[in-house]
């Protein structure tokens, strides 16, 4: 009777363990990765300040919440420029909405260019997300 009782509870122990297995969220992160280039024929400073970020763009009456950022000085180099932001997926709620957003600053934090479209990310079932080029528009 006890060998029994040992298989029936070490069973059950297993049993339990898996189902933890399935419902605890993946840790794998996700990768966004694409392009930021503009039309205009305008060559940047070389001190040019590029952000682009992933944001959490769900709620329409508050401000989006960033999820990755990835920033840095032009340096003399123009367009297009490539981007990779990563984002552990145990952060995502697919009920939730996700975009990138990219935008140009001169060094004294002015404007020259910014996406002017939503660019909206699907996670689902995805390790890797590629998002192709994303036009920046000139502001005036």
């Amino acid at each position: 009777m006890v060998p029994i009782a040992r298989a029936v509870a070490l069973s059950l122990t297993a049993l339990s363990l898996a189902a933890c297995a399935t419902i605890m969220p993946s840790e794998e992160p996700v990768t966004v990765t694409g392009s930021i280039a503009y039309r205009e024929r305008i060559a940047l400073p070389p001190t040019a300040q590029v952000e682009i970020r992933l944001d959490d763009v769900s709620l329409a009456d508050a401000p989006a919440r960033t999820l990755a950022r990835q920033a840095f000085t032009a340096d003399g180099r123009q367009v297009p420029f490539a981007f990779s932001l990563t984002v552990d997926r145990n952060r995502l709620d697919p009920r939730h909405t996700y975009a990138v957003a990219a935008r140009i600053s001169d060094a004294d934090g002015r404007l020259m260019f910014i996406t002017d479209t939503h660019n909206g990310v699907d996670f689902v079932g995805k390790a890797r997300v590629d998002m192709g080029t994303l036009n920046l528009v000139r502001a005036r």
